[in-house]
């Protein structure tokens, strides 16, 4: 190991003549946070997490499994259990920000090497770009819809461009631009904007609540509908791929949560500050979805699981506009957090002497919106099991990866500069490790090369890409951790780390 610096807690600090400042793998964004700075606290955390999970695609996930077949009690129970069982891996690759200061890209040159670590990034970096696309074309929707019901048909009896109103596509814009200029400002100007957003979104959910209840006269008959499905034969086969679904909806961060808890002031905060955050939030979030929806179907005679759709049923202008803000904050807060700052590193790491974090942040808007990626949420099985399933067994495989490497095989133990040094340890082959290659293709194959989809429901045959694998499918994310994690530990056995 070369001379860095071990502070109180366990955490390391380059010291200045450890930085390759010639290297061109190596910028301001990357180079590890300074301990001084690294002071994000379970609270932070805990908001972070409240901030991302109370959005408008999480609070309709419960519908998309209610469509499926589901009753509210299993559709809430599917989501909790991904919850708990994504915050394993959550935990596992934070470890490394508080001890370390690293983002994701160079955590994962430990195990991919300097030049490889650029493949997880770029898929990390594509699917955050795909999920920006489609929170800003959601949040921009809301605005429109919401400005409609206060401004009338003056806003959406308008001329139309593309097949939408033009207006639509204004709020879009606005929106857009919006989410950028925050990120523009930096890490710490997002983690103020968290810490208010959080405790903000939450009191609006309740509102709604409260709002649907007192209108209902109670939370309506959505609660004692039964399952379509029940608990036999029939359930499993749709659970299994839909918890693979739930889970693969944070896969994204069980990646790159290092680029936050980097941040953080000790293993204890980002610990118990994810803890409290994610799954709790996630199934309370659930909870209420399903109660407001249940108070919706008792006042409208339908059940309305859009919180936009609902929002925009009342004709109180106050009321309005506070749903307005609400949809604002919360769309924001989980965007900028899950979607710009993980592609900001990625595409920083893949060129840091021409690429820096805000440099990234615009390129992944501009990719965000020129892909379209709107229209993976047409369908539930679109959304759930082609999209979410696919992304969900290609992340877990790099998740397994990058677990293996970091706990099993160097027991948390990274030479720190060497993570920056051509020629180092990490440099493997030409900056690639064989190893991690391998098991990134042979569990990604596993992972999803079972993909099927039901006639007209989706781009795969029915069958599955390739058929001896179609058994795997539904498991995909945790097929892929399992199959990479275990083959990556075992060709590193072969070489000294």
């Amino acid at each position: 190991m070369t001379d860095t610096v071990p502070i109180s807690g366990g955490r390391v600090d380059l010291t200045p003549t450890d930085i390759p400042a010639d290297s061109r793998f190596v910028n301001e964004d990357l180079l590890p946070v300074p301990v001084e700075r690294r002071r994000w606290t379970t609270y932070n955390f805990a908001a972070l997490w409240i901030g991302m999970a109370h959005n408008i695609p999480s609070w309709m996930l419960a519908s998309g499994l209610v469509a499926l077949g589901m009753d509210w009690k299993q559709a809430v129970f599917t989501i909790a259990l991904a919850n708990v069982i994504v915050l394993v891996p959550m935990l596992l690759t934070g470890h490394a920000g508080p001890k370390y200061g690293i983002p994701f890209p160079v955590l994962a040159r430990a195990s991919f090497g300097l030049r490889g670590a650029n493949l997880p990034a770029l898929i990390r970096a594509g699917v955050a770009c795909a999920w920006f696309g489609i929170q800003t074309w959601i949040g921009g929707q809301g605005i429109f819809v919401l400005l409609g019901k206060v401004f009338g048909g003056e806003w959406t009896q308008v001329a139309r461009v593309g097949g939408q109103p033009w207006t639509l596509w204004l709020c879009f814009g606005l929106f857009w631009a919006l989410e950028l200029a925050i990120i523009y400002r930096g890490m710490e100007a997002l983690r103020r904007f968290e810490n208010w957003a959080a405790p903000f979104v939450i009191v609006g959910a309740l509102v709604l609540l409260a709002w649907i209840t007192a209108k209902a006269g109670g939370l309506g008959p959505l609660l004692d509908q039964p399952s379509a499905l029940g608990w036999g034969a029939d359930f499993w086969p749709v659970f299994f791929p839909s918890l693979m679904g739930m889970i693969a909806f944070w896969a994204t961060l069980s990646l790159n949560i290092p680029d936050f808890t980097r941040f953080g002031a000790g293993q204890r905060a980002q610990i118990w500050g994810q803890t409290l955050g994610l799954p709790t939030t996630m199934t309370l979030f659930a909870l209420l979805s399903v109660f407001v929806t249940s108070g919706s179907q008792a006042v409208y005679g339908a059940a309305v699981w859009d919180p936009v759709a609902l929002a925009a049923r009342t004709d109180n202008v106050f009321g309005l506009l506070f749903a307005l803000v609400t949809v604002l904050v919360a769309t924001i807060s989980v965007n900028i957090a899950a979607n710009v700052v993980s592609p900001a590193y990625d595409l920083a790491n893949l060129a840091p002497k021409l690429i820096n974090f805000r440099t990234g942040a615009l390129i992944t808007g501009v990719v965000g919106v020129v892909i379209m990626p709107w229209k993976l949420t047409e369908t539930p099985e679109l959304y759930i099991f082609t999209w979410l399933g696919l992304v969900g067994g290609m992340l877990g495989t790099v998740a397994g990866i990058l677990i293996a490497d970091y706990w099993i095989v160097r027991r948390t133990v990274l030479d720190l500069p060497d993570l920056y040094r051509p020629g180092g340890r990490y440099w493997y082959v030409r900056g690639w490790n064989p190893a991690a290659v391998a098991a990134f293709v042979v569990g990604g194959v596993l992972a999803v090369g079972g993909s099927h989809s039901a006639p007209g429901k989706g781009p795969f045959p029915e069958d599955g890409l390739i058929p001896l694998l179609k058994p795997l499918a539904d498991y995909g994310w945790a097929v892929g951790l399992a199959a990479s994690l275990v083959l990556y530990v075992a060709l590193m056995a072969r070489r000294t780390p």
